[in-house]
């Protein structure tokens, strides 16, 4: 690379009235290259151009009288990958452009623009720069490379890596040699990796960059270890572990984690309502598990595993279960209190009293901050379903769901008027007792009524004798 430089330079030296430029240009592989070449605007006759390879000759050249060469190693299934656009000569502008550029179009171009007495010679040096992935598509777990290589290299360049628009840090790095360190990345496939690798390369005040897709099969989701999943008491919750499509694991397991191994966690008993999806189910890489029923004892580490091409692929996600206390006073006031088995990752709290109109639309009457809330006296505007919310760094965590009842609410109210209350009943009941006792007497004596009208000749009898007893007491009087 050296001697290339000096031979240039010696000819542009050695060259009367000759003037020169040198410029860096970086091209991704497989785009277009453009390699610039500028002199003074020119009168309208026609100058001879010529570019040039160090140690590969003519590229393409056009002499005064209009006739154009290509070099023979320009061309790609019979179409030439260079040209110099015409359109742009009367403004100084001599650009080389070349199509689909390869690891060997990199090197030293010269561009030699002779127009009556005056020579303008541009030297740019072309680099190629290419992101190569050592699998494209890549099993987690496995051993993973991510190289940088720019022909021809750049000596004392910097470079740094940025994956899907954000930076990134590599974990270990090639100290053999210092200047291409940071041109390979080595890692083992994770989830993290999958995305868009860039390469930027800075040099000498330009910039080249080149990019290339990673892929990383294995769990996809949850993407990470120890991942959290909420759900309220006694609700259906889903314990999620999907495989990349196509990926069917075998020796699949899912076992619950106990406490007291943090180091070295051991299986437990599974929940009751445990339930892993069935073997042969439209979305064969979905191996989530339900819990129809969540209990508050359900909460805790959780762990899927199966095998993906004799990997032991495995993640870890734990259940947090939240419920709602509740404490009553004679007063009439309720204090709803929202409780999580884990806080860590809870940074908020909301309530939302959930209110529902005829048709069952759903609105949103008020909304409160804080882990509990209270209310002083429990109405027809307060009651129904309140919602406490939870939310973390990153938004909403989860919910769970509360209904105050108003004659709940009322039973405790009014504590000093329950012995008005008992009075009334008493009485009710005694006036009920009164009338029943009537009603017997008066359906006895309809009862003994008919039983004399069925003999009318006794029903004489006792008249008559009846009739003689008063005159007898009125002859003695």
């Amino acid at each position: 690379m050296l001697l290339e430089y000096f031979i240039f330079g010696l000819i542009t030296f050695l060259m009367p009235g000759a003037q020169s430029e040198e410029t860096e240009v970086f091209a991704e592989a497989g785009s277009q290259a453009v390699l610039p070449c500028k002199c003074n605007p020119l009168s309208p006759f026609i100058p001879s151009i010529v570019w040039s390879k160090a140690n590969k000759g003519t590229v393409w050249r056009k002499q005064k009288s209009g006739l154009q060469y290509w070099g023979s190693n320009w061309s790609s299934k019979g179409t030439q990958r260079i040209q110099c656009p015409h359109g742009q000569f009367e403004r100084g502008n001599f650009n080389l452009q070349i199509n689909n550029v390869m690891g060997e179009d990199g090197g030293v171009y010269s561009c030699r623009v002779e127009h009556r007495d005056q020579v303008t010679v541009n030297v740019v040096i072309l680099r190629i720069i290419k992101v190569s992935v050592s699998s494209s598509v890549s099993t987690w777990g496995n051993d993973v490379s991510i190289s940088c290589n720019v022909t021809p290299w750049p000596y004392g360049a910097s470079v740094h890596w940025r994956l899907n628009n954000s930076t990134f840090v590599p974990q270990t790095e090639n100290a053999s040699n210092k200047d291409t360190a940071k041109s390979v990345v080595r890692e083992k496939a994770t989830a993290r990796l999958t995305g868009n690798w860039t390469c930027v390369m800075d040099y000498k005040g330009k910039e080249g960059r080149a990019s290339a897709a990673l892929t990383v099969k294995g769990i996809i989701h949850p993407s990470k270890d120890n991942t959290q999943v909420y759900a309220a008491l006694a609700s259906a919750v889903t314990l999620p572990c999907v495989f990349s499509p196509g990926l069917i694991p075998s020796n699949l397991v899912w076992e619950k984690l106990k406490h007291e191994y943090l180091f070295k966690p051991a299986p437990s008993r599974l929940p009751a309502s445990f339930s892993q999806s069935p073997p042969f189910s439209q979305r064969p890489f979905d191996k989530s598990a339900t819990l129809k029923e969540v209990g508050f004892g359900d909460e805790g580490r959780y762990r899927c595993s199966g095998t993906i091409e004799g990997q032991r692929l495995t993640r870890n996600m734990q259940l947090v279960v939240a419920k709602i206390d509740s404490l009553s006073k004679k007063t009439g006031s309720v204090t709803l209190t929202c409780q999580l088995t884990d806080t860590s990752k809870v940074t908020d709290y909301e309530w939302v009293h959930v209110i529902y109109d005829l048709n069952g639309i759903q609105s949103v009457r008020s909304i409160q901050k804080g882990k509990t809330l209270s209310i002083s006296k429990v109405s027809e505007e307060n009651q129904g379903e309140w919602t406490c919310r939870f939310y973390g760094k990153e938004g909403i965590l989860g919910n769970v769901t509360y209904h105050i009842q108003l004659m709940s609410g009322l039973s405790g109210q009014k504590s000093s008027g329950g012995s008005r209350n008992t009075a009334a009943l008493v009485g009710l009941g005694f006036l009920l007792l009164v009338l029943l006792l009537i009603l017997a007497q008066m359906y006895k004596n309809h009862q003994r009524r008919k039983r004399i009208f069925q003999y009318p000749a006794l029903e004489t009898i006792v008249h008559t004798v009846s009739n003689e007893r008063e005159a007898r007491n009125q002859l003695k009087k």
